[in-house]
Order: structure tokens, then C-alpha cells, then sequence
């Protein structure tokens, strides 16, 4: 595989970085990674860049896609990733979009695509139940016919903010009667402020609120609004789960933590020399990197693959199980690295409410926190578990 890049791509690198230092917010520098955003912070580089009309660059360009080539989708990812980029959360463009316009109806599109593209819509995910994650058939939230409506109750939880939600794609159980789990199941679009959603914060262990519960009541939502036909959510949700996958891996933020993880090892002293120098600890960081290149091909060829009209396949598990092993021994050789300094945010955010016990320096408070909330990570999306069995069977044949 050759990654030099072309003078067209080494142009086009140029162009994004020099768009990107001109028209990222100021205000938001410093703030990547970080779950206690307002949703005007987490909207604000979506809605440059729509304007721009950069904000869906994965989608097929008749629905507004930037027809990038793979190398230049891999560029994007890694300038945005150089300055901690804020980029549009995954539920709306790379989540509900494809499967909206691979299975939706033509008023769907029409409707849902382009102010998902232009962040004036916010989208969240109603999958998970408390007796329904990595074993997502079991769902048990109900849609009833009621004419021209679905008539839904049910509980959701770990909606990732739904508390700032205008829509959330649901998976409900139209068919209880199904010979099978799967075969009973409707992938249908809720608008969250219809009558019966109550959205209930969790708390996390790092003091944050990110994530919640949701509870329909007897809520009305019009046939119109499920996707594809009655029955078939299965197939629409694991099409979707192959998405969010492939964009878990997270290989540009990867990279770029790396890189602070030197500079934190070049400024820690251990035994009156940099942290950097102790071998051990060098030996650690240059491993990860090295399983980080390998990850990185295998990005690359998926990327290569999706150029070619090829969808998501088993290689998105892959993806999602190195992904996310290397983001959590990432966040703990951070938090390694900070030392006596994370110890106070491992108890969560100060009394006061603030984000800071001010204490160390500037690299300090985030880490523990970003050590907690990343382990979550081997979880969602479909467990690391899972996904080896997803591998076992589709690629080995076993």
C-alpha cells in the first residue's frame, strides 16, 4: 500500500489545514474529548463546516456528500484530529443518515437529510434497554398500531444526549408474536419532544452528564415516520451498528493522544529524569504505537474498500475491538504518566461543580476523567465480546 501522497493530496491537505486554522472557533481550542459541552459548543464546527458544505463528507454525493476519495476522507480525519476538532456527532451524519438514504422513503430524505447536515436537527440513539445491549434482540419496547400511528412504551437507556436531542432513531417491537427476536422489530423516528418521552439523567463516574434514560409513555408517533418496512429494524440496525463501528476506531484521535502522551512523558520527571527515558514506560507507549499503525492499515483498506462501493463488513469489528483496546490503554498511560496529579479527579468533578481541583499542571484534569469515560468504550456499539464472535463466524468460518 503506498501512502505518499499525490501533489493533488499534498494540495488538498493544504487547503483543509489552512480551512481549518482559519475557521475553527477559537473558544472551542482545548476542548476535545470533552462530555461537559453545551450543544451550541458541540454544534459550532458542524455548522461551519455546512456551510462550507464539508459536514457530510462520507454520505453519496446526490445527498450531499463532498465525493472526497478515500485518501482525502483519511486527510480530513487526521487535520481535524491535529486540532482537536469538535466534528459532528456520529448519530445524525454517520449513524441514522445511511440508513436513511439507503432505506428510507424519498419524504424521509427529503425531511431528515439535509438539516441532519446542516446540525439544525440533533439526533440520539434508542437501542440499548436494561435487559437489552450487547443482546440488542431482546428488545422490549413495544410499538402498537393505532391506525395511522404507533402507539410506543418502553425504557431506553445510555441515550447519548438525549438531553439535547430534537430526534432519536428507535428500535421497537411491532411483532411479539415472531417466530424469531430478530423478525419483530421496527426501526422507527421519534420526535423527542412529542408527549410521554421523559429523558432522565446518569451520572457517570467521572461526575459527567452524558449519557440517560429514556421513558415513552404512551407515545404517538405517525406509521410515516418508520424506516423501511414493518418488522425489518434488525437489518436497518445492524447495517447502522457496521457504521458506528468503523467510526469507533477513532484512529486520528488516537495518533494525536499519542503525541501528548510524549510530550506529558518528555515534562514528568521520574527519579530525576524525563518519564520518557524510563524504559519500561518507553517500552509501553512504542508498543501501543506500533498496534496503532497496524489498526491504521486496516483503515485504510476499509476506506479503500467503501471508494469501491463496498459497505461496512466484518472488518468494522475489527476496527471497533483494536479501536477501542488501544483508546483505553491510550487514557490509562495518560493517566499513568500524570501520576499524583490525577489522583483527585479519580474521585470525580470538585464540590463546587467545577471541572478543576487545580492542582498540577495544564494536562492534569482531563486525565482521569478520560481514563473513566473511556471505558465505556469496549462496550458500545456492540461489546468487544460480540464483536469477536461477529469475526469468529464471518471471517474464519467458524
Amino acid at each position: 500500500m503506498n501512502l505518499d501522497f499525490s501533489p493533488e493530496e499534498i494540495a488538498f491537505r493544504d487547503e483543509v489545514r489552512t480551512f481549518i486554522d482559519k475557521s475553527y472557533p477559537k473558544e472551542l481550542f482545548g476542548f476535545g474529548g470533552r462530555e461537559d459541552l453545551s450543544r451550541e459548543q458541540y454544534l459550532a464546527w458542524h455548522k461551519v463546516l455546512a456551510k462550507k458544505g464539508w459536514s457530510t463528507p462520507s454520505w453519496p454525493t446526490e445527498h450531499g456528500g463532498t465525493g472526497w476519495t478515500s485518501t482525502q476522507r483519511y486527510i480530513w480525519s487526521e487535520e481535524n484530529a491535529r486540532v482537536d476538532a469538535i466534528m459532528p456527532l456520529p448519530f445524525g451524519v454517520a449513524m441514522v443518515a445511511p440508513v436513511i438514504y439507503t432505506f428510507g422513503s424519498d419524504e424521509q430524505k427529503a425531511r431528515f437529510l439535509p438539516k441532519i447536515q446542516s446540525g439544525e436537527e440533533w439526533w440520539c440513539q434508542g437501542y440499548s434497554e436494561p435487559g437489552a445491549g450487547s443482546d440488542l434482540a431482546a428488545v422490549k419496547t413495544t410499538a402498537v398500531r393505532d391506525g395511522d400511528d404507533y402507539i410506543i412504551n418502553g425504557q431506553k437507556t445510555w441515550t447519548t444526549l438525549a438531553q439535547h436531542a430534537d430526534w432519536g432513531f428507535f428500535l421497537c417491537r411491532t411483532d411479539p408474536k415472531a417466530e424469531k427476536r430478530q423478525q419483530g422489530i421496527s426501526f422507527i423516528l421519534i420526535d423527542m419532544k412529542t408527549p410521554g418521552i421523559e429523558v432522565r439523567p446518569i451520572i457517570t463516574i467521572d461526575g459527567s452528564h452524558e449519557v440517560n434514560e429514556t421513558w415513552l409513555t404512551d407515545v404517538r408517533v405517525p406509521v410515516e415516520n418508520r424506516v423501511g418496512e414493518e418488522n425489518m429494524g434488525w437489518t436497518y440496525a445492524k447495517f447502522l451498528l457496521a457504521h458506528e463501528r468503523s467510526g469507533i476506531a477513532g484512529v486520528a484521535r488516537s495518533k494525536r493522544g499519542i503525541e501528548k502522551l510524549r510530550a506529558i512523558a518528555a515534562n514528568e520527571v521520574i527519579d530525576g529524569k524525563p518519564l520518557s527515558e524510563d524504559a519500561s514506560f518507553a517500552s509501553k507507549v512504542s508498543q501501543l504505537e506500533i498496534d496503532l499503525t497496524a489498526l491504521e492499515f486496516t483503515e485504510l483498506r476499509t476506506l479503500a474498500g467503501e471508494a469501491q462501493g463496498k459497505g461496512p463488513g466484518p472488518e468494522s469489528s475489527i476496527l471497533k475491538v483494536k479501536g477501542t483496546e488501544i483508546q483505553q490503554r491510550l487514557t490509562e498511560l495518560t493517566l499513568e504518566a500524570v501520576g499524583h496529579y490525577g489522583a483527585p479527579y479519580l474521585r470525580g468533578r470538585p464540590a463546587d461543580g467545577s471541572n478543576t481541583y487545580d492542582v498540577g499542571p495544564d494536562y492534569a484534569p482531563h486525565a482521569a476523567p478520560m481514563y473513566l469515560n473511556m471505558r465505556k468504550t469496549s462496550i458500545y456499539g456492540g461489546s468487544n465480546e460480540i464483536q469477536r464472535n461477529i469475526i469468529t463466524k464471518m471471517i474464519l468460518g467458524l
